[in-house]
């Protein structure tokens, strides 16, 4: 058997329409734990009518947020995938698809850079990014809208051989620029090294890794520890109202590279839109997130 381009169409549509309704589990705990912790009662207001919504969303089928962005999708090929058909334009007919039967309808968020244009169609959209993985018989998806909160204020420097306090320093000055203008508490994923492009992608690769999941490198997550605690420190709080919870998790990727050092950082807003799936070979399909 193969994984069909009818399948790949149900299952992108379908991902991008459940990160829209809900936020993961992940999430909603660290919601929970911020609660328990936050002193500020401004910030601790801000977080129960959050997980208010959140909730609320997801028992009513409703979008939690207004803006649901564009459509973003990782997918990682397993090298005994087979696959059937043009999978790439099962993803653009499933969001086509999608746009015209999705209820409550969706805004025109798909933007032509060029012309300010909106509307459900454009160059390369959906956005996709594709890796290969050992010798799994699947396609696994992640699905990430991206929009302005999660997206504006991403940014990336080249440093030339720097030391490790001056990666950090960079990371949190790009912190300090976007301040709580991201709809926070939210994830930052920080890629560092390899090229200007590869740094990118590991920082948004760094946003879908679920709460509570170091690096595996005991140097990178003592790393990740430390910034998540200077970056709470900053004050910002949720929504920028102040208070200690202006991240729930700084996640860090990195890759060898040159003597220069792309650090890039990036942001996903406190509803941390991602829904994943896999497709096997033979036709299941198991929902993980």
């Amino acid at each position: 058997m193969a994984i069909t381009y009818e399948l790949v169409k149900e299952v992108t549509a379908n991902l991008y329409d459940w990160s829209l309704r809900r936020i993961p589990e992940s999430s909603k705990a660290e919601f929970r734990k911020a609660l328990a912790s936050e002193t500020e009662p401004q910030a601790r207001q801000t977080l129960a009518f959050m997980l208010d919504s959140a909730e609320r969303a997801e028992t009513t089928g409703k979008f939690l947020c207004s803006d649901a962005g564009v459509p973003s999708y990782s997918i990682k090929i397993g090298s005994g995938a087979r696959m059937e058909g043009d999978i790439r334009q099962a993803i653009v007919d499933g969001f086509a698809e999608l746009t015209r039967t999705i209820q409550p309808p969706l805004l025109r968020f798909v933007t032509n850079p060029l012309t300010n244009e909106r509307s459900f169609h454009g160059k390369d959209m959906p956005l996709v990014s594709w890796d290969l993985v050992g010798e799994g018989d699947y396609l696994d998806i992640t699905c990430a809208p991206k929009a302005l909160g999660g997206g504006r204020w991403a940014a990336i420097e080249i440093l030339v051989s720097p030391s490790l306090d001056e990666i950090e320093r960079c990371i949190l000055e790009i912190v300090l620029r976007a301040g709580g203008q991201h709809c926070p508490p939210v994830v930052i994923g920080v890629g560092i090294g390899g090229t200007f492009d590869h740094a990118a992608k590991l920082s948004k690769d760094a946003t879908l890794r679920p709460f509570g999941e170091r690096n595996s490198e005991p140097m990178v997550a003592e790393m990740e520890e430390r910034l998540t605690r200077a970056v709470n420190q900053m004050g910002f709080g949720p929504m920028g109202v102040g208070g200690a919870t202006t991240t729930f998790g700084v996640h860090i990727e990195y890759a060898s590279g040159h003597g220069f050092t792309p650090v890039a950082v990036s942001f996903n807003c406190w509803i941390n839109r991602r829904t994943r799936a896999r497709i096997y070979n033979s036709g299941v399909v198991e929902r993980i997130e």
